[in-house]
């Protein structure tokens, strides 16, 4: 599942994460890009003593056999950790999926932590790329989900993406225990306040922050690649 920042990515791993087929991993490109981009985020020390920051050793993990002897490997990804210089091959050995949201509420979620967000920043470009790379029948597009559809309808959208990539839905998807994981990134303590008190998917609230003017410009080509995506969401 190739995401941005700001989405609900972290409430679909635990989705996934409570089916019992399934072995979750967190950002597992994370330690990379921050050893190579240098970056101050949250405990980002620790991050790369903690988690492997070869991305060739990251691939062969992440394309290898699925851990713990389950069925299916669900891979969490924030598609700007994918750098230029990652070798990008090994990713039709995937099954690849995305998941959007309206880019207003993305980017003024984001400005409370970059409080000037790039357009990479967001994941929007990498993402278009590794969609079109993907995207060898126009009649059959890789799933993509947009976040406000599963928060409108958890049940239908997961069951459509379960469809998508040949797996049956599970009423487990839908609800899950509150905590940690063995399997979150050490940035848990960061970032996933409200998500470990979660037990589902909360229902979509409007957002009513504004961008300012001095990032309309991220704005407006963010909705350029948002457009993009969004014309192959998976239907409500």
């Amino acid at each position: 599942m190739w995401s941005g920042p700001r989405n609900i990515s972290t409430a679909l791993m635990r989705s996934w994460g409570n089916r019992p087929d399934t072995f979750v991993c967190d950002e597992p490109l994370y330690a990379s890009y921050l050893k190579s981009t240098g970056l101050p985020h949250p405990a980002a020390d620790e991050v790369i003593r903690h988690h492997e920051s070869d991305w060739r050793r990251v691939v062969d993990w992440l394309t290898g056999d699925v851990p713990q002897g389950r069925r299916v490997f669900y891979q969490k990804h924030m598609a700007h950790h994918l750098l230029p210089d990652i070798e990008r091959t090994w990713i039709t050995r995937l099954t690849n999926c995305f998941l959007i949201r309206d880019p207003k509420e993305m980017l003024t979620s984001l400005m409370k932590i970059i409080p000037e967000p790039t357009v990479n920043d967001t994941g929007l470009p990498q993402q278009l790329e590794i969609f079109e790379q993907m995207c060898d029948d126009p009649q059959h597009p890789p799933p993509v989900l947009d976040s406000r559809d599963v928060l409108d309808d958890p049940r239908g959208m997961l069951g459509r993406l379960c469809t998508a990539v040949g797996l049956e839905f599970s009423d487990r998807m839908l609800e899950w225990p509150p905590g940690r994981r063995d399997t979150d990134g050490v940035w848990a303590p960061y970032w996933y306040g409200e998500v470990e008190k979660s037990t589902s998917f909360r229902p979509y609230r409007p957002k009513t922050d504004e961008v300012p003017a001095s990032l309309n410009y991220v704005l407006d080509e963010c909705r350029d690649y948002y457009r993009t995506l969004a014309r192959h969401r998976l239907a409500t």
